[in-house]
């Protein structure tokens, strides 16, 4: 969303169909990623997943195409992959890696596919980890209050805690919101007074 903020023509490549059906509806393009290896310069992988990026695609990227991933361990780009296409590897300077490939095409790969924001940054700025850690926190304190009543599964962070982080962090932030009045409250908690 950022990099679309900043004009950049942003392409999301999906797996999940309900996740592409809400990109597509956010004004994203999405396509396969074979498709978009041809078009994008910057490639960005945020899965988890492992062989995000492989052997098909690097050949049909752009001369200078930029790899990068911030999603998980270093496996969403194929790096293998992409040193057996490759006949020549050269370190451009910190953090970048510059592969040729057989056919001509130079592919940069930053931070050696690690992490990207922790291996070539700071990691996550103090305005986001405040939020992580009181989450964790106040988990800890729900866990100790009625966790001999749960069951040994997972479970989702309670709504409550998640909506009182987000209060906390908004009038930390100076920002002010509504409030839903009695009358608010009861119309929407009720189907009585629906049409």
């Amino acid at each position: 969303m950022r990099a679309n903020g900043m004009g950049a023509q942003v392409i999301i490549i999906e797996v999940d169909p309900m996740k592409a059906l809400e990109a597509v509806m956010d004004g994203y393009q999405v396509m396969p990623m074979k498709e978009a290896a041809e078009v994008g310069d910057i490639f960005i992988t945020l899965t988890g997943g492992m062989n995000v990026i492989s052997t098909e695609e690097f050949p049909l990227m752009k001369d200078g195409a930029i790899l990068a991933n911030s999603g998980h361990f270093n496996v969403e780009i194929n790096i293998g992959a992409l040193e057996k296409l490759s006949v020549n590897k050269n370190k451009i300077r910190e953090y970048i890696e510059e592969y040729t490939l057989e056919n001509g095409k130079k592919i940069n790969l930053l931070a050696e596919g690690r992490l990207l924001n922790l291996s070539a940054a700071e990691g996550h700025p103090a305005s986001v980890m405040d939020m992580s850690f009181a989450n964790q926190a106040l988990s800890a304190e729900y866990l100790v209050k009625v966790g001999e009543n749960l069951q040994k599964k997972v479970y989702c962070v309670p709504e409550v805690i998640d909506k009182e982080i987000a209060r906390l962090k908004l009038e930390s932030m100076g920002i002010k919101i509504d409030k839903l009045t009695e009358e608010q409250e009861r119309y929407l908690s009720s189907w009585k007074m629906g049409t």
